[in-house]
């Protein structure tokens, strides 16, 4: 159904539309806005586990306070 033959004549077609020099920048700015991409999502993913780490180490850290308050309720609840 698809041949090579068909590949090779709609990029002549579009060489010809274009030109050769048209094509080089294309291809260049299509570049840079995928390593733009992969550059974003590197650093989403970064920022999201140093948010993930931050707030697990808060969650864990009790003030002396807050472990007063855990003693009394457990003392004032009925057995």
């Amino acid at each position: 159904m698809f041949e090579m033959k068909h590949l090779i004549v709609v990029l002549l077609v579009v060489l010809l539309v274009f030109g050769a020099k048209k094509l080089r920048t294309i291809g260049a700015d299509l570049g840079a806005a995928v390593r733009g991409f992969k550059q974003s999502v590197n650093e989403g993913e970064s920022e999201a586990a140093a948010r993930q780490i931050r707030t697990e180490g808060t969650d864990a850290e009790f003030s002396e306070a807050r472990a007063r308050e855990a003693a009394a309720d457990k003392r004032d609840r009925p057995a």
